[in-house]
């Protein structure tokens, strides 16, 4: 047999020793040191799968500073090397659409320009999906998409959410593919990075009136950061085995025929019933199989980077297309959060004080390494209801609730991307989240229900954790009887009420919607699951959308016009009804004076404010979504033992 080691061939190996030790380099299954059983039936993580996880978080650490340095000089508008080869370009950009870089905007003026922005690309997107077939780049031949499933998909990709309600190679042209859907996850990225820079200046500038230019920023973002980023992850995917091709579909000949049943049609094409009206069938044996392709690497890189996380095959970053290699698979969880994690210290450089961003991101990597292992030991503890299965680790087998893993990546590579990619508001996956087991499943959904803040998007998920840190130092104000006071500004009622339409948008939009699809027989029609998995699936599929993630639970039919419609109003809600009072709070902070900081200033850059920070984030997400997870993932697992 042949084993590759992160794309390139390895010698023949012929017994168990050689597949086991080989298995155990790449990381993937069978393993037989991903877990072990102590005393007690206790399932511990071994050295192994302690070493993936700490190859990713020690590797992850080491890039913020060189990338949030350099995206700190993008945003100051300083040389950062680029814009040497770039900057003619830069320059044309403005002149073709009348932009005058020394032109800044008030928060309004930002605004309407982010929500103009905006609302041209949906249309776009919308009308490019609606005449697909009659554009060129169309191999397959595909139709044009209903009207409601274009809606929802436009507002997904609009949005940075990449929420996928059909099969992406079965209904999508590679014209869409590229011109459409890929555009979108390069300018909504960029989008939360201005948000997220007017924010930052809004913190770091006195008495002013002005946030910058949105369109420079948006510029800025797309050509320095994630066009340069894109195309170096892009070419190393390519070295892996990812596909990036224009030609149409490939078919195999298959070694041995498979048999199966196929529903007849009369000439009409209608199916054929019996007496009792059920369809006919009759035996049909296939002795081929069709490979879709397409340019997908250029898409997979720009996915992960700007954590939009839609996946150009159906079943995303478990096809072997679109995530070839076990070093393929590092490099794409690593993209995820490689932006959120270094702009926490562009944010810090830009404020005046590095200390700043390091402590942010130690909150967000504490609480991400918190919820970790818990998914790990959730699904390597196996399923209790399959008695009688050895679920133990064993010559062979990697033991566990290997359901809906992908073979190559194993339990501690799937629970990692589970954990990250719903922590950064990312949503692909190279694992079936509805296969996990009910404690395994609410690790991403409650990291999702957080309130995409732990890493979160990119832009999006840092101003979202700023607003909880200025939640934390008002609470902490209210402890000890003073005004509080966030980088040198008071934060006082106005900033308050900003913070308090940000923190409960979100809870309202997806328990609303969630509320509305189970009292509703349209709802509950789409369920393909009973009791409380049936919620959990719904639960699931609001707090992706509510919080721009885009990863589901399977079991849900989501592709009907109710989840379409009401999907895409709580994308959209969500997105930009929150970017709004972003802006009117980076206004609000702009015009205020620097404040010395005072005997009664908290210090927002020591060890404790992280334990603070990390509390308010938790009881804010525990008190508002623990009620809906115990109606469904909580009751799930005590059903699961027996309780």
């Amino acid at each position: 047999m042949a084993d590759v080691w992160f794309g390139s061939p390895v010698r023949e190996v012929t017994d168990e020793r050689d597949v086991r030790a080989v298995w155990n380099c790449v990381g993937g299954a069978p393993d037989l040191s991903h877990g072990r059983i102590a005393e007690g039936g206790v399932v511990l993580m071994t050295t192994n799968a302690i070493f993936q996880v700490l190859v990713f978080f020690i590797v992850l650490p080491a890039l913020v500073k060189p990338l949030g340095w350099y995206m700190a000089r993008v945003y100051e508008g300083k040389s950062c090397g680029l814009d040497r080869l770039l900057g003619s370009v830069e320059r044309a950009m403005y002149r073709l659409c009348g932009v005058r870089p020394t032109d800044e905007m008030d928060w309004k003026c930002y605004g309407i320009a982010m929500l103009l922005f905006n609302a041209a690309g949906f249309f776009f997107l919308y009308g490019l999906q609606r005449l697909q077939s009659l554009l060129p780049l169309n191999p397959a031949q595909l139709g044009a998409v209903a009207p409601d499933l274009a809606f929802n998909t436009a507002a997904s990709f609009t949005t940075n959410t990449n929420w996928q309600a059909y099969g992406g190679e079965t209904t999508l042209s590679y014209l869409t593919q590229m011109l459409g859907l890929p555009v979108q996850n390069f300018v909504s990225a960029a989008t939360g990075m201005a948000v997220l820079v007017a924010l930052i200046r809004g913190l770091s500038r006195s008495t002013s009136t002005t946030l910058g230019n949105f369109w420079i920023d948006l510029v800025r973002s797309t050509l320095y950061i994630l066009l340069p980023l894109a195309l170096l992850l892009s070419l190393l995917l390519v070295s892996q085995g990812v596909v990036q091709t224009l030609s149409p579909s490939q078919r195999a000949t298959l070694l041995q025929p498979v048999s199966s049943d196929k529903s007849m049609t009369d000439p009409s094409g209608q199916a054929v019933l019996d007496e009792q009206g059920k369809p006919k069938t009759e035996p049909a044996a296939a002795i081929e199989q069709v490979l879709a392709v397409g340019p997908a690497a250029s898409q997979i890189a720009i996915k992960q980077l700007g954590t939009n996380g839609g996946g150009f095959f159906n079943v995303n970053s478990s096809h072997p297309f679109e995530n070839a290699t076990p070093f393929s698979n590092f490099l794409e969880v690593l993209a995820i959060l490689l932006i959120p994690a270094a702009l926490c210290y562009t944010f810090g450089k830009m404020v005046g004080d590095t200390r700043q961003g390091w402590v942010i991101l130690a909150a967000m990597t504490v609480l991400l390494l918190c919820f970790v292992p818990l998914g790990w030991w959730a699904e390597q503890s196996g399923n209790p209801l399959l008695m009688g299965v050895n679920q133990q680790v064993g010559a062979g087998m990697s033991g566990g609730n290997m359901e809906g893993k992908e073979l190559r990546f194993g339990i501690t590579q799937s629970v990692l991307w589970s954990a990250v990619t719903t922590a950064a508001s990312n949503g692909s996956v190279n694992s079936m989240h509805d296969s996990y087991t009910p404690l395994g499943g609410l690790v991403p959904l409650f990291l999702m229900q957080f309130g995409e803040v732990v890493f979160g998007g990119v832009g999006s998920g840092l101003y979202g954790m700023i607003v909880f840190a200025i939640i934390a130092v008002f609470v902490a104000g209210l402890m000890v009887g003073r005004t509080p006071e966030y980088l040198g500004k008071k934060i006082e009622p106005y900033e308050m009420k900003m913070a308090a339409l940000l923190i409960l948008i979100m809870p309202i939009v997806v328990l609303g919607f969630t509320a509305l699809a189970v009292s509703t027989e349209t709802g509950r029609s789409s369920l393909l699951n009973p009791g409380p998995h049936g919620f959990s699936e719904v639960l699931y599929a609001y707090t992706s959308q509510g919080n721009n993630n885009g990863s589901a639970f399977a079991g849900l039919n989501a592709n009907t016009p109710f989840y379409n419609l009401t999907g895409g109003l709580a994308m959209l809600i969500s997105r930009f009804w929150l970017a709004v009072p972003i802006l009117a709070l980076a206004g609000a902070l702009a015009r205020k004076k620097l404040v010395p900081a005072g005997p009664g200033t908290l210090p927002t850059h020591t060890p404790l404010f992280v334990v603070l920070l990390i509390g308010v984030v938790v009881m804010v997400g525990a008190l508002t979504f623990l009620p809906a997870l115990a109606l469904g993932p909580i009751v799930e697992e005590l059903m699961m033992r027996g309780s």
